[in-house]
């Protein structure tokens, strides 16, 4: 037989004929029996350990051009890749299987790079295309070529049949090995060629010096950036670099103050939502959200008590027929007056309650309370209709007054309307838009004194802005009222124990809410007590007063001590004279800056 046909052992030079016997010389010469490294004094390791210990600790010892000893396994070269023709011939190691099926100790990343030439598909086995392609190399397989076994060869067989090992993954290259110190040992190299590249090479890999030798580890694992062409040579490296694409791309963006405008921007924006959703409540509160005035709230009151069964629909169109009446004679139409309070008053206190010292009531006054047109927000209107039906019985305002009957709700509001026009309180026409006919709009004191100089009657506002007395109380109030009353009397040394005066009613006014003060009363141990007629109080409840079976129990709801007025602040119109021509102009002017004389 030609030599070229002999078997020739890799690791002793030993030529032999048949496969069979390579096989068994193998195991029983190689790896029965202990190795040492011919290179230094290493022994008692496994042929695996040897081969990798000679690859990392010897290189520069390798016999010849060509490297190290090659030794096939039965299975291949290399997981992971392609099953090579031939093992290769630089810097390439390839072990022998152990126990098992698959190579457990790879070769560096640089080997096995040559195919097979036959094109071996990728089902085919490593040991078909070895068998096929490299007589070189010692093909180990299951069966002898001529299919004849012995029992020397099916124990051997027996422990070299492949077993499944956990296998170890190098993270930095193709390499499975199946011991985690060899592993240990591998990445170790790894990371001694990384750090002799960070001393010699600049931090960033260019891609020109990815292709020089010497540098695998750019080559095996790039860190490219996805905003321009730079490699970088780690992820932090390159996180950094990002960074700066982002940082400059947000410099560019905005300015260094934007976001702190953005947030004023958005914080204006929510005051002005907050600012116009106030302003609507307190048009509504107000009555100046365009919900209609008294007519509106009129019908709509009359249509759900139609609704509820609580009037017919003749009745609604009675009622609706009168009001429209009323409202185009511009009078009121008397449903809501009770007459005569104040002399039912003046008979009380001259037959029943003898601990009063003295009272003082004003003129004859009719008391008007709140209907369904104008409830919740026409007390100020029904406060001015008492003071002008006092000034009704006054011969000295009598003739001032244009209407010969009290006027209704809507009609003083087209009056207060005239006497802005004439000029008389700007500042309070530009807060109603210069209208109050059709609107459900609050009035207070300042229009009751507009209305008052129109007509040509003199009035004083009199403010008294905070408590004068002990527990939020008005002290300064009771005594101005007092005062008030006692003008009439001035001549009398001794004042008699009952004074019917020809002095109209105090228009009163306090948030929320405005009453009309006819009288006062001052009790045996100097304390006073106001009398006061309240528009909310119902017009069967007021009668009562008329009754002397229920007057004694009436009158409580009108008297009020000082401990009932506890609001912080009051305001008071009151009426002094008539004007002259010369005089009313005066007023209208001194009223474009209308100010309330203050006590204290």
């Amino acid at each position: 037989m030609d030599r070229c046909s002999m078997l020739t052992c890799e690791i002793c030079g030993e030529e032999l004929l048949l496969e069979e016997d390579m096989r068994t010389h193998l195991v029983v010469i190689h790896l029965e029996q202990e190795l040492r490294c011919p290179l230094c004094s290493l022994s008692g390791v496994s042929y695996d350990e040897l081969c990798f210990h000679i690859s990392c600790a010897h290189p520069e010892e390798r016999p010849g051009a060509q490297g190290p000893p090659r030794f096939m396994p039965p299975s291949g070269c290399s997981a992971g890749t392609e099953a090579p023709q031939s093992c290769s011939a630089e810097d390439s190691w390839v072990t022998p299987p152990t126990n098992s099926s698959v190579p457990t100790d790879s070769v560096l990343a640089q080997h096995n790079k040559a195919l097979d030439a036959g094109g071996s598909p990728p089902g085919e086995s490593a040991t078909a295309r070895s068998t096929k392609t490299s007589p070189q190399c010692v093909v180990l397989s299951n069966e002898d070529n001529d299919g004849v076994k012995t029992e020397h060869s099916e124990a051997k067989q027996r422990r070299l049949s492949p077993r499944k090992e956990k296998l170890f993954s190098c993270p930095m290259c193709a390499l499975v090995c199946n011991s985690c110190f060899l592993l240990q040992e591998h990445v170790e190299l790894h990371l001694q060629e990384q750090r002799s590249h960070e001393v010699s090479a600049p931090e960033v890999c260019s891609p020109a010096s990815t292709s020089a030798p010497g540098s695998t580890l750019c080559r095996e694992r790039r860190f490219e950036c996805p905003m321009c062409s730079v490699v970088c040579s780690d992820s932090f490296s390159l996180q950094e670099h990002v960074e700066l694409h982002l940082d400059h791309a947000a410099a560019g963006a905005a300015s260094p103050g934007s976001d702190l405008k953005l947030a004023q921007q958005l914080q204006q924006q929510e005051e002005a939502q907050q600012e116009r959703e106030e302003f609507k409540k307190l048009q509504r509160q107000f009555g100046l959200d365009g919900g209609g005035g008294y007519c509106r709230q009129m019908e709509r009151t009359m249509d759900r008590a139609v609704a509820r069964g609580l009037m017919s629909p003749a009745e609604f169109h009675c009622q609706r027929a009168e009001m429209m009446e009323s409202l185009a004679s511009g009078a009121d139409d008397g449903r809501t007056r009770t007459q005569g309070v104040l002399r039912a008053l003046y008979e009380y206190y001259q037959t029943e309650c003898r601990d009063s010292v003295h009272v003082w009531l004003s003129a004859d006054t009719d008391h008007y309370c709140s209907s369904a047109g104008d409830k919740g927000w026409g007390c100020g209107y029904r406060n001015l209709q008492m003071l002008l039906s006092s000034l009704h019985t006054i011969d000295a305002f009598a003739a001032l007054l244009q209407e010969k009957a009290v006027p209704s709700i809507p009609g003083l509001q087209r009056m207060i309307e005239d006497a802005w026009k004439e000029g008389l309180d700007p500042n309070g026409a530009s807060h109603f838009n210069q209208r109050l006919q059709g609107t459900r709009a609050w009035i207070g004191a300042t229009e009751v004194y507009a209305l008052l100089t129109s007509l040509g009657i003199s009035a004083r506002i009199m403010d008294f802005h905070q408590p004068s007395g002990p527990g939020d109380t008005h002290p300064r109030l009771f005594e101005w009222v007092k005062q008030y009353f006692q003008q009439s009397n001035r001549s009398c040394r001794l004042p008699p124990r009952l004074v019917h005066t020809s002095m109209p009613p105090l228009y009163l006014q306090h948030q929320g809410h405005s009453r009309s003060i006819v009288g006062l009363e001052q009790k045996k141990n100097g304390s006073l007590c106001l009398l006061i007629l309240d528009p909310g109080t119902s017009a069967s409840d007021t009668r009562k007063l008329l009754s002397r079976d229920s007057v004694s129990h009436a009158v409580r709801h009108v008297r009020k001590f000082p401990s009932s007025l506890k609001h912080k602040q009051y305001q008071v119109v009151a009426v002094q004279g008539p004007l002259s021509a010369e005089e009313k102009q005066i007023s209208i002017l001194n009223s474009r800056t209308l100010r309330a004389e203050r006590i204290p």
